[in-house]
């Protein structure tokens, strides 16, 4: 074993063997007179999910479309009750922009940015998406009983995130870049309780709306994340994010919707 990194052994005794093959990944650490056959196989199963192009570069270019299609979205308002629809597109701009500076980390040598920009993604990971969301579409749903389903669906979404909000406290969300993804190590997201709340507040909460196109947003939402958590469970809230970050596009075009049926009811009157 031939040592690359000064903070390797540091690192082990930190976060145990198992992070052994991590850090050969990132280089930390090689076997001289080993031929790359070899070596390779034995690790494979470290990075069995295929690979994706996430990337600083990936993060930053997601959050300027996203950025310039939410802007244009808020344009195309009808009315106030849009108004948290409309912003979904500029907070996950926000969100990504946020995980572009933990890619950034690493090259940087930066663990106080990387530290920051962890806990502010899991901010919007963990305990806004699950409350926002089901309050955005239950303001423009004019039914009563739809209303009160989104209500309880908020409620429920307000519990995760109240759980999420104290794990965070008890067991600070540490991230580490694997197999080409961001891993964020975070055991209380995937207690069955809490992602089961997490999950409808954040998807079913859209699609049992009226509005089709919002519909159409709550069931790519599912499964992206059936997706991403069959492929890419270890790295899920990463990728998840992501995915959810480009279906939010679909916002834009709701809002088109909604703003030209409201100029034609507006012209009929």
């Amino acid at each position: 074993m031939q040592p690359h990194d000064p903070r390797l052994f540091a690192r082990l005794l930190a976060q145990g063997s198992l992070r052994l093959s991590e850090a050969y990944m990132d280089g930390w650490w090689d076997v001289p007179h080993v031929s790359g056959r070899l070596r390779r196989p034995a690790l494979n199963h470290f990075q069995e999910p295929p690979r994706m192009c996430f990337s600083a570069t990936a993060s930053f270019t997601a959050s300027a479309a996203l950025a310039g299609i939410g802007l244009l979205g808020l344009r195309r308002v009808p009315d106030r009750r849009y108004r948290l629809l409309a912003w979904i597109p500029l907070l996950f701009a926000a969100q990504q922009f946020t995980e572009g500076l933990v890619w950034m980390s690493y090259p940087w040598a930066a663990p106080g940015l990387r530290g920051v920009a962890t806990q502010v993604y899991s901010v919007f990971s963990h305990l806004l998406w699950p409350v926002y969301v089901p309050w955005a579409v239950r303001a423009i749903e004019p039914g009563t009983q739809r209303r009160r389903w989104l209500g309880l669906l908020a409620m429920g979404g307000l519990a995760s995130a109240a759980f999420l909000a104290w794990g965070m406290v008890a067991t600070p969300i540490h991230v580490a870049p694997v197999g080409g993804h961001l891993e964020y190590a975070s055991p209380h997201f995937f207690l069955p309780l809490s992602l089961t709340l997490y999950l409808a507040a954040t998807t079913l909460s859209l699609a049992i709306s009226s509005r089709p196109l919002v519909q159409v947003f709550g069931l790519l939402a599912m499964i992206s994340a059936a997706v991403a958590y069959a492929v890419y469970a270890r790295w899920f809230i990463s990728v998840w994010c992501f995915y959810a970050a480009a279906v939010s596009l679909i916002v834009y075009i709701a809002l088109r919707h909604a703003d030209a049926a409201e100029r034609v009811t507006s012209t009929d009157g």
